[in-house]
Parts: C-alpha cells; sequence; structure tokens
C-alpha cells in the first residue's frame, strides 16, 4: 500500500493536461480512502476505468468483500471517468450511487470496470461491473455525476 504504480491514460488526456502545465500522472491517485483500501487505478480514460482492489483488509465480520467496500471502488472509478470526462475546467461529484451484491468473495483481487452510460455536459453516468478472479461478477454498479464548473477564486468550495 502506498508504493507508485502508473496509470495508463490516453496521450490525448495526458496531453491536454500537459498544456496546462499539469503533470497528470503524478498528480493522479484514487484518494485517501483508496489508498487506505488499497484501490489501484490500471487503466483511466473517459471511455473506460479499471482498477483493483484486495478483498483482504476490505472484509465485513463474516470474511466476506464488504459491500461498501464495493461502493467504494465502484465510486472511485466512476468518479476518475466522470472527472476526465468533464476535463480540467470542471470538477465530477457523485450524487446517485446504486449497487447490487451478486456473490461473496473470501480472498484475492476484484477488478472494476467503469464504462459510460451517458457523457452530457452536467452530468455523467457510468456503469461499473465488478469481478472476481475468476471474471464472475461480484457486484453491479451505476454511479451518476454532476459536473461542476470550478471556481477559480475558490477550486474545493461549493
Amino acid at each position: 500500500m502506498g508504493e507508485q504504480h502508473s496509470v495508463k491514460f490516453p496521450q490525448e488526456v495526458l496531453d491536454e493536461y500537459a498544456a496546462l502545465g499539469i503533470d497528470l500522472p503524478s498528480l493522479f491517485s484514487a484518494g485517501h480512502l483508496g489508498e487506505r483500501m488499497d484501490i489501484r487505478i490500471l487503466e483511466a480514460a473517459p471511455d473506460k476505468v479499471v482498477g483493483t482492489m484486495p478483498v483482504e483488509g476490505n472484509t465485513q465480520p463474516y470474511g466476506l468483500l464488504h459491500g461498501g467496500a464495493s461502493a467504494v471502488l465502484a465510486e472511485t472509478l466512476g468518479s476518475v471517468g466522470a472527472m476526465l470526462h468533464g476535463g480540467h475546467t470542471r470538477i465530477a461529484v457523485g450524487v446517485d450511487l446504486n449497487c447490487t451484491h451478486h456473490r461473496g468473495v473470501r480472498s484475492g483481487l476484484v477488478t472494476g470496470t467503469a464504462t459510460p452510460v451517458h457523457r452530457g455536459r452536467s452530468t455523467a453516468t457510468y456503469e461499473i461491473v465488478i469481478t472476481d478472479e475468476a471474471d464472475r461478477r461480484v457486484c453491479s454498479a451505476r454511479l451518476t455525476c454532476l459536473l461542476r464548473d470550478i471556481d477559480p477564486q475558490h477550486p474545493g468550495n461549493d
């Protein structure tokens, strides 16, 4: 946990941020919660985001992958896709998350893949499919993000 790994970004996304003087790969992370849960983003583009998360350390008392952990993975991946769709002038804020849990997992890695359902000017919705190491569906999720313009005077404020 906490070790550096590289995320595969499309060249046009890297170029867009580089033109603004932003080194996207060095800036990019899954956030503090994502780091604590050991989420690894492997591939990130507006049309597909892929990431993994270990089951170990993210279980409920019966030893199964916690449904909330699946929700964190889903929201992380969908938010990354929405952020990349919105571009450098907008921020993606999750407004709706729905998760259906299909099967329990006790060990290994789960992989989430987020793909867009809708990419508009003010909202973006992603479907996130989480699978186990045998490629069996563990969870189906849908995330909708509001795309808000960044206020250059107060970039972190509502």
